[in-house]
């Protein structure tokens, strides 16, 4: 079995707003055996098209290689829009040695509602990718439930909209501000679940109704279209 360890500890400013949720990026980023235009950093796959879309949306003209600067370029535009990333998979084991999410066994979970605690200011996920078995919020689901919490569904069309309130949390701190006699205020998070950046899903992609109008509105429209068209509305 190989063990497939996250390369990267979240990344997170005392200001983020909006933060990124996915998976694990592919073995190699564990293993140190980068393809020449992967960046060691968060969604550093050239072939998941995060940055892609991002670079369409704000016309970063970032760099796809090895570099220090492509890492740091990255960082800034982070840093700028107030957007983390903590993807809820610390570890897994795998017997093929790829990134499907399916083939991930004995899977440890990040703990985000704790990052979520300590970092007030962030108010959105945006999970990369819908609710499939083995993706962000399928993973996201069943970790909030030891926290007795629950997605209540905002918007049921893709990307679907969901949200909880973070301040009914199950937990230490929720106990003693209980019994310290502290009103309990809301503290609302949004949850947008993206259409996953990985090529994989543009067969998904090919069957959600509103790609197929404007498919047959403009035949040159692209599966890459439509995404960058969904990510402007929530970066």
């Amino acid at each position: 079995m190989f063990f497939h360890k996250h390369p990267y500890q979240p990344f997170i400013q005392p200001d983020t707003e909006k933060l990124i949720v996915g998976t694990l990026p592919p073995p190699r980023f564990s293993t140190g055996e980068l393809l020449e235009k992967d960046v060691n950093f968060c969604y550093g796959s050239y072939y998941n098209s995060l940055w892609l879309f991002i670079d369409e949306i704000f016309n970063l003209k970032l760099r796809y290689d090895n570099s220090q600067e492509a890492i740091d370029q990255r960082k800034e535009f982070f840093i700028k829009h107030k957007i983390g990333v903590c993807d809820i998979v610390d570890s897994c084991e795998r017997q093929k040695i790829d990134a499907s999410d399916l083939g991930m066994q004995n899977i440890q979970l990040r703990d985000v509602i704790s990052y979520l605690q300590q970092y007030p200011s962030i108010h959105t996920i945006l999970f990369i990718g819908g609710n499939s078995k083995n993706g962000p919020e399928y993973f996201f689901r069943k970790h909030i439930k030891p926290y007795n919490l629950k997605l209540e569904v905002v918007s049921d069309t893709v990307p679907r909209l969901h949200q909880f309130d973070l301040n009914l949390a199950k937990n230490k701190h929720h106990i003693e501000r209980a019994l310290s006699g502290v009103e309990m205020q809301s503290r609302i998070i949004k949850t947008v679940s993206l259409t996953s950046s990985s090529g994989a899903a543009n067969r998904a992609i090919g069957s959600i109704p509103l790609y197929k109008k404007l498919k047959k509105e403009n035949p040159k429209f692209t599966t890459f279209d439509f995404r960058v068209l969904q990510y402007r509305a929530f970066f």
